[in-house]
Formats: C-alpha cells, sequence, structure tokens
C-alpha cells in the first residue's frame, strides 16, 4: 500500500533522525533520467527514459532506485545558453515527474535546479507541490559551477537549502567543484558544506554523492574532503546527523584499485548505517550491472555489502508499506 502523496515530506521529516531501515533487496539511491532534449546536452540524444532504466535495473536485479531530474544541466553556464531557460527547467522536471508517476513501485523521483540561477528558489517551490518529485531534491555543484569560495554564490546555494528544508524536501548534492575549469576544491570547500549549508536544512536527511567527490577516488583532492565530514561524525558534530553517503561512481574501472582499502576503511569510518548504494547513470560502461560488479570488488564483507546494498535512506521511509 502507498501513502498518500501529502504525507511523504512528512514521513522523511519525522524519520530524518532515524536508523537507516534495511531490506532484502538492492536500493538504488542515486539514478538519473534524461529527456531527448536534456540527453543531447551531455551526448545521450535519445536520453534515459523510465522504461530503459528499469530494464538495466532488472538485469542487475535491482529492485527500487532513486532517479535525479536532468534539470540542473539545462542550467549549466558551461554549455551553450539555451532559450526560455527556465520553461525549459520547469519542462525537464515535469517530463521526470510524469516517467516517475507511470513506475511508482520502482521508482522515486528528485526534482534539480542550478541553485544560482535567479528562478531556483521558485523551482524549488513548485515542485514542492509536485507528489512524484515533492520527495527531493539535487544539487550538482560542479554541473551548475557553483564556487563555494565567493560570498556570492554561497548566499544563494544557502537559500536553496533553507527552502528545501522549508518544503520537508531531501537533499542529494554533488559537492565536488567544477573540474574542467579546476575550481578550488577540498577540505575548506568540505568546511564551508559542513559550517554554513548543513545548519541550513537541519530537518531533512542530505545525501553527499560520491563520497564527497566526483566519481572514482583518485582527485587528491576527494580524501581530505571527505575526511572533514568523518572527524565531524567521529565528534558527534549535530550538523551531520541527518547526513548521508552515496557510493555512486566510487568503483569506477580504473579509478580506485590502487585506493581500495582506503575507501573501505573510510566507509567503516562513516559508518555502515550512514552509506547507501548508488551507481549513477545508467549509460554505456556504467550499466547498472556492471556497476554493482564493479562496486563488489572493494574489500569489504559479504555482511557489509549486503547491509549497504539494502540500505534504504530516511527519505524513502514511505516503501515501508509496501
Amino acid at each position: 500500500m502507498r501513502l498518500r502523496s501529502h504525507t511523504i515530506a512528512s514521513c522523511a521529516l519525522l524519520c530524518a533522525f532515524a536508523p537507516l531501515q534495511t531490506f532484502p533487496q538492492t536500493m538504488d539511491c542515486h539514478q538519473h533520467l534524461f529527456s531527448p532534449e536534456a540527453g543531447k546536452r551531455v551526448g545521450l540524444p535519445q536520453g534515459i527514459s523510465a522504461e530503459d532504466l528499469i530494464r538495466e535495473l532488472d538485469k542487475a536485479g535491482i529492485d527500487r532506485a532513486v532517479v535525479l531530474s536532468a534539470a540542473y544541466g539545462i542550467s549549466n553556464p558551461n554549455r551553450p545558453a539555451v532559450r526560455h531557460e527556465y520553461v525549459q527547467v520547469m519542462a525537464e522536471n515535469n517530463w521526470t515527474s510524469a516517467q516517475v508517476a507511470a513506475h511508482p513501485t520502482r521508482l522515486v523521483g528528485f526534482c534539480s535546479v542550478n541553485p544560482l540561477r535567479p528562478f531556483a528558489v521558485r523551482e524549488v517551490a513548485r515542485c514542492a507541490k509536485d507528489p512524484n518529485l515533492r520527495t527531493g531534491l539535487k544539487l550538482h555543484f560542479g554541473n551548475s559551477d557553483v564556487d563555494l569560495d565567493s560570498s556570492q554564490d554561497l548566499a544563494r546555494v544557502r537559500r536553496v537549502f533553507r527552502v528545501a528544508n522549508k518544503h520537508h524536501m531531501a537533499l542529494i548534492v554533488h559537492i565536488h567543484a567544477n573540474i574542467d575549469h579546476h575550481r578550488a576544491y577540498g577540505a575548506k570547500e568540505a568546511r564551508i558544506v559542513l559550517e554554513q549549508l548543513l545548519p541550513e536544512a537541519p530537518d531533512v536527511p542530505v545525501q553527499i554523492a560520491h563520497l564527497a567527490g566526483a566519481g572514482g577516488y583518485d582527485d587528491p583532492s576527494v580524501d581530505p574532503a571527505l575526511s572533514v565530514f568523518i572527524e565531524a561524525l567521529e565528534r558527534n558534530d549535530p550538523r551531520v546527523r541527518n547526513v548521508y553517503f552515496d557510493v555512486s561512481g566510487i568503483a569506477l574501472k580504473g579509478a580506485h584499485e590502487d585506493k581500495s582499502d582506503l575507501i573501505a576503511r573510510r566507509i567503516r569510518q562513516i559508518g555502515i548505517q550512514r552509506i547507501v548504494y548508488g551507481s549513477d547513470a545508467a549509460v554505456p560502461g556504467n550499466l547498472p550491472i556492471d556497476a554493482l560488479k564493479q562496486w563488489h570488488r572493494l574489500p569489504l564483507t559479504p555482511e557489509e555489502f549486503r547491509l549497504i546494498d539494502s540500505n534504504v535512506p530516511p527519505y524513502l521511509t514511505k516503501w515501508r508499506t509496501r
């Protein structure tokens, strides 16, 4: 049985302080859908529909997935500008909503937006009224070229965090800065997230994507950034009370092998109960079945894999009743 849509956000809020719930199936808590229009901007002219994704999830034996709207990519400042940008952002979020609505027992949707855009707050508030998107908001600092060392950028992102918290929307955040343009990223920027952003969303789960990286673990800035949060967890800092981490992209082939032991150690330091599985976009070379196999090559125990693969973050507690 499904909970009524207007209770979903309240349930996520009430369960934000609870430990992760475990189920006997694999969850994928970091996936993407792309309409054909959004897909063209990232080299996927056919896009990735819900049917496409579910077909690949079935091959991997993955029961359910969190799907993230690609609307933030429409506002990527390092790609050609689009006409009527906000109209297209709304259209992409609406398309994702319709895809999720067609598969409510398999998918849960997150809307997305570039937090630096003047319409960001308005779009988050609009999505908060959509039963297929109101569970959460995806932010991608790299794609949106967010500079946390800029007081102006930081103020805009803080405002979006506040609005998400107001509407009881969980956050999935790719905090790594833009790589192509070599934007500053490391422990300093992670501390800004800890000290300036997390306090703006104290009542909702915040899922930090890719173990605070951008996929893989070979970037030398990632481990110092992740260590900021680990140290906060170790001292029981209240700002990380509702923080979780997904491992999407961590085990990319060729991008982690020499750091496998370090990754396993960091996962244990964080705590298995705060780790959720994710495989990132289902594209050739990273289809769910391939990503899951790569993930299971890390030096974790079978029990640790079982727990992580079946962890359900608080924003998905609506599935408890199914």
